[in-house]
């Protein structure tokens, strides 16, 4: 196992570096221009693994998946790398390093598994494209809207293949109960009902805690990223998700938690992944308040049929937060309604009510209303391997093919847009007022207030590369 210590400046300088390199010709690598360096189609696939953090454990899910083989991983916080290898390589000797540039470059690598935190994914993304790596990122994809579409803008010019770790999208059933809906079987969808999750939190400074072991001021000034520098803190290191700076509420029933995911289910079965709605409306007062009621009547008996799709999930969903009700409106006149508690209903997904009925889908689980309308046999019901498995091997055989992933980069893009316009609403708080949303040019045509939220400054070190 390769160990290697590299200090901020020189952090830093090879960030530069990187960039600057990608524009001279004379030092590409040959794997930056694609072509014969790319792996056949029965070639093994060789990934880095980038940040060594809970999602990374994903690579578990994908053990069945047989064409490809982790051969590095990286963490700015090194002891998380050598405890993440011990774990998972089973005796293989992985490359191990702090800094995620220079394990592409010493690496043999055909991609990398972007699996950091939320605020340091685009980033990291952008500069490991630039180097000439295909990338499964994990979802949400982008803190802002803006540094989403600069991810996108990305991938097309340096032409490599994405998958964004919405992996409902991968799963059969989930893309045959879509397709129903995208196809007709409810007539004209009317509203779609998907829940009101937690948004996230303002941080509050507290009194500097003592770093793990491990820790230093370089490797904080690493973690932090683009957001505002802190002095440490445990809530701010682990609990990262709950908070503005690094996420949009990004735990269990938190928007850019489980909403990316909701939201990406409701754009699959619309047919609206290349674009969004046309109006935002905030329906109620920004509040802390609790999830649901959580009574065990409400945990039974699903709202379309008698199966409830989301009861696996409801104890999970079980929190406090910043919550207000959000309804949208899409060119086609329908409406998105973001009302459901946690205690009930869809947690992963949405209700569909069309002229002809109701389909539910959730995550692995559909119900419909009436119940003829999801009993065909060709129906392929619940998936029978680990639920990431599908997504990862599609991203592994689109490496090989070039084809576009199932949950494409502009997919990413459009899913995680809905997260952060209730986000955005919530913030404006303008109640019972419509706000236009152009999803063509994502700003919106009658509030600059809100224009001012697609983005944020960035702090000096972590501005986002310029793509020529």
């Amino acid at each position: 196992m390769k160990q290697t210590r590299i200090d901020r400046r020189n952090f830093l300088k090879t960030s530069a570096t990187a960039a600057a390199a990608i524009s001279l010709p004379g030092i590409i690598p040959s794997r930056v221009l694609g072509g014969s360096g790319r792996p056949g189609a029965n070639e093994m696939v060789n990934v880095g693994v980038i940040g060594c953090g809970g999602r990374a454990r994903l690579i578990r899910e994908g053990a069945d998946v047989k064409a490809f083989r982790v051969v590095a991983a990286c963490d700015c916080m090194f002891p998380r790398a050598e405890a993440y290898a011990k774990e998972l390589s089973g005796g293989a000797k992985w490359g191990l390093y702090r800094d995620f540039r220079e394990m592409i470059d010493k690496e043999k690598l055909d991609g990398v598994m972007v699996e950091t935190t939320t605020h340091a994914r685009a980033w990291i993304t952008i500069l490991a494209m630039q180097a000439g790596m295909d990338v499964y990122i994990e979802k949400p994809m982008c803190l802002t809207i803006a540094e989403g579409r600069a991810m996108v803008c990305a991938a097309r010019k340096y032409g490599r293949v994405t998958q964004v770790g919405t992996q409902q999208r991968s799963m059969p059933i989930n893309n045959w109960a879509s397709d129903l809906v995208k196809n007709g079987a409810l007539g004209k969808i009317q509203t779609v009902i998907a829940p009101n999750f937690v948004g996230p939190e303002k941080w509050s400074d507290l009194p500097a805690e003592k770093m793990p072991d491990g820790g230093s001021d370089d490797w904080w000034d690493v973690w932090t990223n683009q957001a505002v520098y802190r002095p440490y803190h445990v809530k701010i290191h682990r609990g990262w998700d709950r908070w503005w700076d690094y996420d949009g509420g990004g735990r269990c029933f938190g928007v850019t938690g489980w909403g990316t995911h909701s939201y990406d289910q409701i754009n699959r079965a619309l047919g609206t992944d290349d674009t969004g709605p046309v109006e935002v409306v905030l329906e109620e007062p920004l509040k802390v308040m609790e999830t649901g009621k959580f009574a065990p009547e409400l945990r039974s008996g699903g709202l379309v049929g008698d199966d409830d799709t989301g009861s696996v999930y409801h104890h999970m969903a079980k929190l406090t937060g910043p919550r207000a009700k959000v309804t949208m409106k899409f060119a086609d006149g329908t409406k998105l309604k973001l009302h459901l508690d946690g205690d009930r209903g869809p947690g992963l997904g949405a209700i569909f009510a069309g002229e002809k009925g109701k389909i539910e889908i959730n995550r692995n689980k559909i119900a419909g209303n009436p119940k003829g309308l999801v009993q065909s046999p060709d129906n392929p019901g619940p998936i029978k391997r680990p639920e990431t498995a599908y997504h990862v091997e599609n991203w592994l055989d689109c490496i090989k093919s070039r084809k576009p992933c199932t949950a494409d980069i502009e997919i990413g893009q459009r899913s995680s847009t809905l997260c952060y316009l209730v986000n955005i609403a919530r913030d404006v708080g303008r109640v019972g007022e419509v706000l236009k949303w152009d999803p063509e040019a994502e700003r919106f045509t009658n509030c600059e207030e809100a224009n001012k939220l697609l983005d944020r400054p960035r702090r000096k070190g972590y501005e986002l590369p310029e793509i020529a």
